[in-house]
């Protein structure tokens, strides 16, 4: 089975190059291109049988960072790798939040790219070692955020508990939607609210933050 893979981009230079990558692996195939995420919304309502969207940030109409939200809601088996010429911290905090699966630099070579794709597909993350890095001291030296709540005021249900133990374990929504008899929507649902309550972007802030405070 050949992997299907979107491109979203409002540059055709760099769509050419990323597909010509793409073209040196006999197990991806490349389906469609969009200039901004309102034409790949729009061409996933058409064709939404697709595994890989690699995507840019920076789009006009609709950029790269909102479009992943709307698909990880839309059609939440679509895997989203950001490429993109930026590793700055903001966009890699909204990439993640809004769902992206990885994070890769458009002058990725061909290899590391196919890889990325392959690890990714495989419930891994894509990461270059620069955003890699980034990310990693952005968990150690979080962004102080004003008028935190005191730790003690965070009350979790017991099913955002639940959620947040199997999440502790590293598996997939889906996976957490079948051992607790949820859909994945709802999962995300809970997995939402326990970020906003514990004030966190990822999956490992809000680990490491449940374990700190013996929640989990």
């Amino acid at each position: 089975m050949k992997i299907k893979i979107a491109i979203a981009d409002d540059n055709s230079f760099l769509i050419n190059m990323v597909a010509e990558k793409l073209s040196f692996f006999d197990d991806l195939d490349f389906k469609f291109s969009a200039m901004n995420g309102a034409d790949l919304l729009k061409k996933l309502e058409d064709n939404h049988n697709i595994d890989v969207v690699l995507m840019d940030i920076e789009m006009p109409i609709l950029n790269g960072i909102e479009a992943t939200e709307k698909i990880k809601q839309r059609y939440p088996h679509i895997k989203i790798i950001m490429l993109t010429v930026f590793d700055n911290d903001e966009n890699i905090f909204n990439a993640i939040k809004a769902g992206a699966d990885g994070y890769l630099l458009k002058e990725v070579n061909a290899k590391d790219l196919h890889a990325g794709i392959l690890e990714t597909l495989n419930g891994g993350a894509a990461m270059n070692p620069s955003i890699a890095l980034k990310t990693l001291k952005l968990l150690r030296n979080p962004i102080n955020l004003n008028n935190v709540s005191k730790e003690g005021d965070i009350k979790l249900t017991a099913r955002e508990v639940e959620v947040l133990e199997q999440l502790s374990k590293g598996l997939s929504y889906s996976l957490i939607a079948d051992n607790l008899i949820l859909s994945v929507g709802t999962v995300r649902k809970h997995i939402e609210n326990i970020y906003k309550k514990l004030q966190v972007h990822n999956k490992l802030e809000a680990v490491q933050k449940a374990k700190k405070n013996n929640w989990i």
